[in-house]
């Protein structure tokens, strides 16, 4: 047995998405502080972390797009623990957008469907907030109906990030929170898994009230 870490490392100051905030850490009580608080020769540190909640590697419950949505605390387990997976190389030919097309023959329900770009060799890169591969409309549409566990992308953004819109419609996050099946952004790692029989972990924290916070992911590869 494998295991394949498929998260980024939270750190302060890498930027996930473009112009959002980047994590700040600091000592609520450095280690310096706590000798006068604890044995001799001994010390700790308790530690402060601000950060938006699409940081790093991170996942979407349906309440990111949907206030009466669940929460990352109520996402039930079966979807996130040892759940099969199908790795989706990125679209041939140069093409961004995923096609319902590239779904096809695929086992999908109840599965991680995990769309390997290998857009994260650009993590932490001015160039790897623009031009990443992503699920195209209808493609959402069908992966919604299809009815995955999760699905995941080793990229910035499940949608098209360089939508000229104004206000882009987001599909794939619509349609997939809107059926329940969370969402996983800036994966990596994925292009070292097989196409098929890998089984996926990822639990967030169980926090109340929100609908991003980062993961940790990893693969089990037999």
């Amino acid at each position: 047995m494998t295991l394949i870490d498929l998260s980024h490392a939270l750190e302060q100051g890498v930027e996930t998405y473009p112009g959002f905030p980047t994590p700040v850490m600091w000592h609520h009580i450095d280690y310096d502080q706590s000798v006068d608080m604890i044995a001799e020769g001994r010390e700790f540190a308790i530690d402060l972390i601000t950060l938006i909640g699409g940081s790093a590697t991170y996942m979407d419950a349906p309440r990111h797009m949907n206030r009466h949505g669940a929460d990352i605390a109520s996402l039930p387990l079966d979807r996130l623990v040892d759940v099969p997976a199908v790795v989706v190389p990125a679209p041939p030919g140069g093409r961004r957008a995923y096609l319902p097309s590239d779904f096809d023959g695929l086992d999908i329900a109840g599965r991680a469907v995990l769309l390997a770009t290998g857009w994260d060799s650009r993590w932490a890169r001015p160039d790897y907030p623009t031009g990443s591969p992503y699920l195209g409309p209808e493609a959402a549409r069908r992966l919604a109906a299809a009815r995955p566990a999760l699905v995941g992308i080793d990229a910035v953004l499940l949608d098209d990030i360089d939508n000229p819109e104004p206000r882009p419609l987001q599909e794939a996050h619509v349609q997939l929170l809107g059926a329940g099946i969370p969402i996983i952004e800036n994966m990596t790692g994925l292009t070292r898994l097989p196409r098929d029989g890998a089984r996926i972990t990822a639990v967030p924290a169980a926090v109340r009230n929100v609908g991003s916070f980062p993961v940790r992911v990893f693969a089990r590869v037999d």
